[in-house]
This record gives structure tokens, sequence and C-alpha cells, in this order.
């Protein structure tokens, strides 16, 4: 009977063990009540029910158990249910933040928004205390537009968006920004059912571009375009206006749909333009500031908002301006003319050279017909050389007026750029401002007394100048040019001149003709050798010809008429401007 009992006794205990055991398993990583046995220096001792008790830190009640005694409940968490020496190991700090983490979760869902308290910035943004527990803020999430600084953050406490939950790693993280953008929504479509065309209204400048200005008005931005900045223009929005600047605009436009908002500034102030005629009439003389250079001419400003054009044919009298840029930079202060004003245009012309007085005024009394003047060559054309008289003034001499014994196809042939020449004033064109001179005008006529250097018969020594097709012009002393034919160069036929003489080339020639009406001196070569004493006349120059004393002997029309058939060219006169076809 004894062994009986005892063996009922140690499968009773050995069934509490293994009650224990699965009991003691089932609690780790588990809150339970526990009860304080006994607070000691450093700890307090809790039982839970198992065979030991468990030793808590005092540290997990604060650091201070005065207000803990034998007899108290409190939650713990069992972390295990023994440790090495035979004891239960418990936490309430665990214990507490789990309690506090459930209570989250059972609160809160995605989307909700929670007070929170923002304890610390971390790498990426801030960590915000929501009922006890940590969450994580995004740096993204902070604000509606970028932080850089999230110091001012810390210490605040702000509402905030749930927008991520996990349980099971408990993790948190909120956003800032979309509690804030979804309250700027509700803000921004009330400002827009509010806002009327054409009022005004203050705001601030948040961002400056290129093309405008956004101008921040009470939480919905509006833009303020570069062209509704000013009455004038405008290089870029920064000249007028700097980040933070309050200002008091005009609404232009309101696009609902879109939540777009137009803007003017200038719309806020008078139009300069609707007295503009009152103000600048024509004729007034103004002072103003080059605004801007074109190549086509310069504005400049009068006043803020207007300004006027000078075009670079307005610049001076004389001179000739390609390019405003050549004569004015922007900056400079310059006198000017009004010439015209357009109001519907907003367009004022304005002059410089009206500032000063015309010189071609009273060109004509300085410069009178007839009168001898020195001046340097200064360019040429095809037709003639121009001649400066004075800065901007020039006169121009035609091939026509260069010699009087030579015809001149281009005014190089007697001119450099650069050299001082006197010449005749021969007409004055005030209107059209056109001096005409005369080089050969200058100089005595050679034709006056060509008779006492020249006589039909003499020999002469000169130099090829030029080769046509139906001759060759000679240089005679005294830049006297004369003419043989073709059929005069040599006894033998002459199919080409070029062939039988050069330019340059020093010839001897005998005069067979000489005509002081038309200016001209027909020479032969192969005569050059007959003797003195009655020097015959060639029948080229009598009989069949036609040709008869005194008449145009270079004139050639007629007189050479069956020697030119074959070339089919003609040499005009030399006074003439047309020019002879040379080889």
């Amino acid at each position: 009977m004894l062994k009986t009992k005892q063996r009922d006794d140690s499968k009773l205990k050995e069934l509490d063990g293994l009650l224990e055991a699965s009991l003691g398993q089932a609690q780790e990583n588990r809150i339970v009540k526990g009860m304080v046995l006994e607070v000691r220096p450093g700890e307090v001792l809790v039982d839970v029910g198992g065979k030991s008790e468990g030793a808590i830190p005092a540290s997990e009640f604060g650091g201070d158990t005065s207000g803990v005694k034998a007899g108290d409940e409190v939650d713990v968490l069992v972390i295990q249910t023994e440790n090495d020496d035979g004891m239960v190991v418990l936490s309430k700090k665990l214990a507490d933040e789990k309690i506090k983490w459930e209570a989250v979760f059972q609160r809160y869902q995605e989307g909700s928004v929670v007070k929170g308290l923002v304890k610390q910035k971390v790498r990426g943004g801030l960590i915000v205390d929501v009922d006890g527990v940590e969450a994580f803020l995004p740096g993204s999430q902070i604000d509606v537009t970028p932080v850089h600084d999230t110091d001012p953050f810390v210490g605040n406490e702000y509402d905030f968006k749930l927008i991520k939950l996990v349980p099971e790693r408990h993790n948190i993280i909120l956003s800032r920004r979309e509690l804030l953008e979804e309250q700027l929504s509700v803000k921004r479509r009330a400002l827009l059912d509010a806002l009327v065309v054409g009022e005004r209204r203050k705001g601030k400048v948040k961002n400056i571009t290129d093309f405008g200005v956004f101008v921040d008005l009470d939480g919905i931005d509006g833009l303020l375009h570069i062209t509704d900045l000013s009455w004038g223009r405008v290089r870029h929005p920064s000249d007028i206006v700097q980040p933070g600047q309050e200002l008091e605009v005009v609404v232009l436009d309101v696009d609902k749909e879109r939540e777009r908002i137009s803007l003017g500034l200038k719309q806020a102030q008078p139009n300069p333009w609707d007295s503009i005629e009152t103000k600048y009439p024509a004729g007034a003389r103004l002072r103003g500031k080059v605004a801007n250079l074109q190549p086509s001419g310069a504005f400049v400003e009068l006043e803020p908002g207007i300004e006027g054009l000078v075009h670079v044919s307005e610049f001076s009298w004389t001179r000739h301006v390609a390019r405003a840029s050549d004569v004015l930079k922007i900056g400079d202060e310059v006198d000017v003319v009004v010439l015209s004003v357009d109001k519907e245009a907003q367009k004022i012309a304005l002059g410089i050279r009206q500032t000063e007085e015309n010189p071609w005024d009273s060109v004509g009394e300085r410069y009178p017909v007839g009168t001898r003047i020195k001046g340097k060559v200064r360019n040429f054309t095809s037709y003639g050389a121009f001649v400066q008289l004075e800065d901007g003034i020039d006169g121009m001499i035609h091939v026509s007026d260069m010699s009087w014994t030579r015809k001149v196809n281009h005014p190089t042939e007697i001119l450099q750029k650069g050299q001082e020449v006197e010449a005749v004033v021969l007409e004055v064109d005030v209107e059209n401002q056109r001096i005409s001179l005369g080089l050969k005008q200058a100089q005595e006529d050679p034709w006056t007394s060509i008779t006492a250097h020249y006589k039909v018969g003499q020999k002469v020594k000169g130099v090829v100048s030029k080769i046509a097709s139906f001759g060759a012009f000679v240089e005679l002393e005294g830049g006297v040019d004369g003419l043989v034919h073709i059929s005069q160069i040599s006894d033998e036929r002459v199919e080409k001149v070029k062939d039988a003489l050069k330019v340059g080339q020093e010839v001897e020639a005998r005069i067979v003709r000489i005509d002081r009406e038309e200016r001209r001196i027909g020479i032969s070569l192969r005569e050059a050798n007959d003797g003195e004493a009655d020097f015959p006349m060639p029948d080229e120059y009598k009989g069949d010809s036609g040709l008869k004393a005194g008449q145009n002997i270079v004139g050639l029309a007629s007189a050479f008429d069956e020697a030119f058939a074959s070339g089919g060219e003609e040499w005009s006169p030399a006074p003439a401007s047309g020019e002879e076809k040379a080889e």
C-alpha cells in the first residue's frame, strides 16, 4: 500500500513538471500579469505564477521604484521561462512597448491622420513620436517644397498622414506633405472660386524664370508673364522683381479646370501710352537712355515703359551707319527728336541727326559751282571716284570728267585711294545730297593748243595704252591718245591687233589726221618710215572712204567702214560715257 502511494506521488510530480514546462514554453514572448513580491535595490522581484520569480532591473520602472510596492500588478513580457540560474527572465519595458505598438495598430490604419512630436533628425528624414512609438518621416514627405534644413522641425508637433503600416516589423511611415497638399487643394479650389478677373490681389514672389514670375496668392500660384511686368521693355524678370517681394497684381484670367491664373503687374499702374501724343508731340527734343540695340536701329527709353526707335538712317546727316552698335552702346544717354508717334501700335520714331544742323543745307554756300577744291580719294565705283571734301561730305568725279585726252573706263586708271586731288565743283544737288566734281576741269585742256604741238605728217613716239579689236590707242606726249587703225599697223595684213602690238610697247608713228572739234588724232605705224617732204595722204583717208578734211578721223563710223565690217567694232568718242569693247 505504501509503495502504491509512492508511485502515485511520483506520477503526480511528473505531471506537474510537464504542465509547468508546457505553460512556461507557451508564455515566452507573451505579455502576462505579474505580482511584485519584493522591491530590492536596483531590481524588482516579480512572480508570474511559474516555479520561480523573475528579477526586473529598476531602470525599466523609470529608474525610480519609490512608487512600486509588494502586491502591485504589472504587465511584463516573458523573455525566457528559465535561465541558467533557474529564474524566469522578464521585461517591463518591452511589455510596455509592445502594448503601445498593439494599441497603435488597433487604433490606426493606413490613411489615418495622427498627431506626432518630432523627436530627432536621422539620415533621410525625421523620427516622430506617435502615441509613444517611433515612426519615420522621410525627408521628401516633410513639406510640399524641398526642405534642406530639418533642424527647425525638431521639437514641434504636427499632424501627419499615416501612409504605411508594417505590424510584424513595428514599422510606421508618415507623410506631412500629403496632408498639406490635400489642405492646399481645398484652399486652392476655394480661392479659384473666389477670384474675379480684373480684381487686385496681393501676393509674394515665389519663383523667377526667364519667361515670367510665379506669385503665391496665399496658397495658389499665379503666373506673371514677362510681357505683363512693365509697360516698357524687360530683358529679364529679375530686373523688375526679387524672390520674396510682395506685389499688388491684377487678375487677368482664371482657368478653373486647369487651375491656372494669369496675373499682371503693369495693369496695376497707369498706361503711359494713353497720353503719349500730348506728352511727346512730333518735333519735341528729348533726352533718353539707350535700352536696346538692333542692327536696324537703337531703342531709346524716354521714361519707364516708353521707348522710341532711332533707325540707322536717322543717326547722321552725312555718315552712313551700317549698324547701330557702331555708334552707340546700351546705357548711353542721347539727345533725340520725336519724328512721329503711333499710339495704336505703341511706336515712337526718333531721330538723332535732327538735333544737329544739316550740313547739306548750306553746302551750296560752301561749295558753289566753279569752286576749286582739294580732297582725298575715299572710295571707287565702276563709274567714278568719291572725294572727301569734309567730314561726311563727299563729291564724285565721274570717269568722263577725269581726263581731257583719255577715255577712262575705270577710275583706278587715273587715281589711287588716299590720293589728294584738286578738282572743280561742277554741280550741287542739295535735295539728293550729291556734289559733282571735275578732275580734268582743274587742268588746262590740251586740245585748245593741240595744233601748236602736233601737225599732220609729224613723226611721234608713244606707248600702246589700250588694244581694241579695230586698232590700238597710243599715248603720246602730253597725255593725248592717238588711234592707229588695224589697217595702219603694218604693210602686211594684220588679223588681230593683239598679235602685232602689246600694251606698254613703245612705237613710232606718223600723224595722219588731227580733229580739234572731235578731239581725235589719227596715227599710222606703217607710214612712220616715209620721208618728211610731201607726205602723201593715204588712200584710206580720201576718195572712196568719203572722208574729207576736218572730218572726224577717229570716229571711224564711216571713214573705216570697210575695215570695221570685218570686226564689227566701232570706237566711240572719248567724252562719251559708254565703254568700248576691249580685247
